[in-house]
């Protein structure tokens, strides 16, 4: 088997998982905590794992809290209601998120407080040389193993994995999929058991219980794949997360109750 399939495989779900697990579920919704040793190390697993594509957890989790706050208005940094195209959509999330991470605009403090910082950090990992130099180290792998010409087409959707995440999540779980619950929004649960986005999908259960660290779990099929990883850092003393079974339970409730009352 071509090296270039299970590369391109595993760098989707492992750059996924930081951006899942530390920056949205961790950064933005502080579903669970961690000391500080531990946090600084995430931050350094983030930047190999999304290499090119590294983003922020202060510019992520604070934009992210403001797309919660303003869900499908004009003052949502990402929706669908509001951009006409994908394209337009990406972009200005972009745009936002490069303001937050650079320090350009002072958000509310609702949106900063208890989001992770290391700005030394950051600017090194968002710089264009540490990019540049993932994004180099990608083009050798596939100019070494590449031996039929279309494998080059997945180089370019390589250097991207992270606004494609974002994109998946953002444009198709506000437009396609079921829901659980009634929410002042348009998120919905995209695919109902999340083989792609380790979780991700589950976009209705999670704006309607934020920081629930378990994005599944309603009905039987959804199964949190970064849950369960989640549960055995938890074991291990890597992180302590915040009691789930109280949430899990008012969650079924109230899933229960809404799909009566329809």
């Amino acid at each position: 088997m071509n090296v270039i399939i299970p590369f391109f495989i595993a760098q989707w779900y492992l750059s996924l998982f930081f951006q899942t697990f530390f920056l949205h579920r961790y950064a933005a919704h502080a579903a669970f905590t961690m000391n500080k040793f531990t946090e600084r190390v995430f931050f350094v697993l983030t930047w190999i794992f999304q290499g090119s594509n590294y983003l922020s957890p202060y510019g992520y989790g604070v934009m992210h809290r403001m797309h919660h706050a303003f869900a499908d208005t004009p003052s949502d940094p990402h929706s669908p209601t509001y951009d006409e195209t994908i394209f337009k959509m990406m972009w200005k999330t972009k745009t936002i998120y490069s303001a937050i991470a650079a320090k350009k605009v002072i958000p509310e403090d609702r949106f900063v407080d208890g989001v992770p910082q290391w700005t030394a950090f950051d600017k090194f990992a968002r710089s264009w040389p540490s990019r540049l130099f993932w994004g180099a180290i990608y083009f050798g792998v596939y100019w070494t193993f590449v031996d039929v010409w279309w494998l080059w087409l997945l180089l370019p959707i390589q250097w991207m994995f992270s606004p494609i995440h974002g994109a998946i999540i953002n444009w198709f779980a506000h437009k396609y999929g079921y829901r659980n619950f009634k929410v002042g929004d348009t998120s919905r649960n995209f695919l109902p058991f999340d083989f792609l986005m380790m979780g991700e999908s589950y976009h209705n259960n999670h704006h309607k219980y934020g920081s629930r660290a378990n994005f599944g779990g309603i009905r039987w099929h959804e199964i949190d794949p970064t849950y369960q990883v989640i549960k055995l850092l938890d074991k291990l003393g890597v992180i302590k997360m915040k009691d789930q079974k109280k949430m899990t339970i008012a969650a079924k409730e109230d899933a229960r109750a809404q799909a009566v009352a329809a």
